[in-house]
């Protein structure tokens, strides 16, 4: 049997959560430790935990919120901005990817992972990213620590934010 090491998960294996992740992260200061990108007005955006790439970022109301129906014209707007902008610094930070998966799972039976609290998902994508691994093993290989991706993020929304 092969071992994928991947002590970075340590941290977070049998830790109680609360009922909501988002509102648990979105109401600590820490942003750094809790993988927090930016804040917005009705949004904000964290880095996934068990990224499928390098670069995985879940975009969500601030608003503890389950159903696309119940955004607010303002909320699904900034949304909508915010993974627009996104796209352009993970383009910044991540030398240009291929491609982008960008969706959301409304509800437990369609692979919300946390069904009370929408968020989209925005998957940078390489050719050759969906390798063996994955098909015959059944395991993802993230090539970077998460820390590293934070501040390669962080970086390229800064400087975004300058122009």
């Amino acid at each position: 049997m092969e071992n994928l090491w991947a002590p970075w998960r340590s941290a977070y294996i049998g830790k109680p959560q609360s009922e909501c992740i988002f509102c648990e992260k979105l109401n600590s200061s820490e942003d750094k430790e809790n993988l927090v990108i930016y804040r917005g007005n009705e949004t904000f955006i964290i880095m996934n935990l068990f990224p499928y790439n390098d670069g995985h970022l879940l975009i969500a109301p601030k608003r503890h919120v389950g159903d696309i129906e119940e955004l607010s014209d303002t909320e699904l707007l900034e949304l909508t901005k915010m993974s627009q902008f996104m796209v352009q610094a993970i383009r910044l930070a991540f030398g240009n990817p291929q491609g982008f998966n960008i969706g959301i799972n409304l509800g437990k039976v369609a692979g919300a992972g946390i069904p009370g609290h929408l968020h989209i998902h925005v998957v940078p994508r390489w050719e050759g990213d969906a390798t063996f691994m994955a098909v015959i093993g059944d395991t993802r290989v993230i090539s970077e620590a998460l820390d590293r991706t934070y501040e390669k993020i962080t970086g390229a929304v800064a400087s975004l934010l300058k122009k």
